[in-house]
């Protein structure tokens, strides 16, 4: 029973978002496809435990979902007629008949690279599709996804109850957008890609640093990403950056829970087969000669990366690409890293001018990083009153339990 659990999880976690796009393609309903997919889950539970794990798991979830789909639409019909949508639908699914109910050789469009540009619709709020994409294509339940999110999980049905139905009142097309918006369209669903997975590496809130179910899945959806559009290099880009970043992940905490910065971690705990492929899409991605944001960020990953020690790291190369980010992307927070990545190279003394000029705008001033940057750079030039200041400022901003902690620690160990 053990295994067939295991056997469920797998299935469920590989194939989930893929059987989910051919039900919303063949339904037009998120709600009827979770409900046909859950249903299918359900009958795989009685039959593999009588007969095994069919040849093909996914192929026979998708054909009894597909057929389970179809009985709620006919059952939905019956129920009332006034919804001639319905009968429509009903049609519209069964053009060659019914399928065979254990058919484990029907073959399906994989249609999740329509379903991304759906959930991440420039109509719907970013918190919305986030949510949505987690919820559709990554088969997180509402409980998680509001865990994830630090979020009351009514709050969060709620969000996606109004992403759906905005969704079906809007007619938001289950479409890959022309080729003259795709560049855009695209450009947003990066976005919410990294945004899922930031917020799982370095969760904005909270007692745990790194959420590892939300890296994953983000992780998950790059590389479908890199499947269907592998042409396009910030898509190798934003796959790479998120390897390299996630490669770090066993040496950020220490056994104590606490956090380990960087310079500090045991690099022997890196991830070596994420770097090796996250280096390599670097390269892949670079050599297509069209760089942007998420290469940039990249690279800078595989510099670390590429480092036996700190004290080999090849500052110098990380300013320069940071310049060329600034270049392609300004922004206060780019400004903050390449001010960071210049305290290493040049001295603290330039860093925290660079810092400095970074938060001139006051727009970083409600960033708690910013104020850690400073108050790091201003303990290191020994000026310890100002240093603690800024780490007072960062700590009053942090909602994170693990960052809080470890700022407590920085600020103490210049106060007593």
């Amino acid at each position: 029973m053990a295994q067939l659990g295991e056997t469920l999880e797998r299935v469920f976690r590989e194939e989930y978002g893929r059987i989910m796009a051919t039900l919303i393609r063949l339904s037009n309903s998120f709600d009827l496809a979770e409900e046909a997919l859950q249903e299918a889950l359900g009958s795989a539970v009685a039959a593999w435990g009588r007969n095994g794990a069919p040849q093909n798991p996914g192929a026979w979830l998708t054909t009894v979902a597909h057929r389970k789909l179809l009985d709620a639409i006919r059952r939905e019909k019956t129920r009332s007629e006034k919804q001639p949508q319905l009968e429509y639908e009903a049609q519209r699914l069964q053009p060659g008949g019914e399928p065979a109910l254990l058919e484990e050789t029907v073959e399906y469009p994989d249609d999740r690279l329509r379903l991304i540009f759906t959930c991440c619709h420039p109509a719907l709020s970013q918190e919305a599709q986030v949510a949505l994409t987690l919820r559709a294509l990554g088969g997180l339940t509402t409980a998680e996804i509001a865990r994830a999110f630090l979020l009351p999980e009514a709050t969060l049905a709620k969000r996606l109850v109004r992403a759906k139905d905005k969704i079906r009142i809007a007619h938001i097309p289950y479409e890959v957008p022309l080729l003259e918006v795709l560049p855009e369209r695209l450009a947003s669903v990066r976005t919410v890609v990294y945004l899922i997975f930031y917020e799982g590496y370095s969760a904005t809130a909270g007692d745990n640093l790194i959420r590892r179910d939300v890296c994953a899945e983000a992780i998950r959806l790059g590389r479908v990403l890199c499947e269907f559009l592998p042409e396009e290099p910030e898509n190798l880009g934003l796959l790479a950056l998120m390897l390299l970043h996630d490669s770090r992940r066993g040496a950020r905490i220490d056994e104590r829970g606490e956090l380990v910065t960087l310079e500090e971690q045991d690099r022997s705990l890196w991830d070596r087969n994420e770097i090796q492929t996250g280096l390599q899409l670097v390269e892949t991605a670079l050599c297509m000669r069209r760089v942007g944001p998420y290469q940039l960020q990249a690279a800078i990953a595989a510099v670390h990366a590429e480092a036996a020690t700190a004290g080999e790291t090849d500052w110098p190369q990380i300013v320069a690409l940071y310049k060329e980010l600034m270049r392609i992307n300004p922004s206060p927070i780019v400004a903050l890293n390449h001010a960071a990545a210049a305290a290493m190279s040049d001295g603290c003394e330039r860093g925290l001018a660079l810092v400095e000029a970074a938060g001139a705008s006051g727009k970083l001033e409600n960033y708690y990083l910013f104020h850690a940057a400073r108050a790091d750079l201003l303990r290191r030039l020994h000026r310890l009153p100002e240093a603690a200041a800024s780490y007072s400022r960062a700590l009053a901003l942090s909602t994170n339990r693990v960052e809080q902690q470890y700022l407590r620690r920085r600020l103490g160990e210049i106060t007593n």
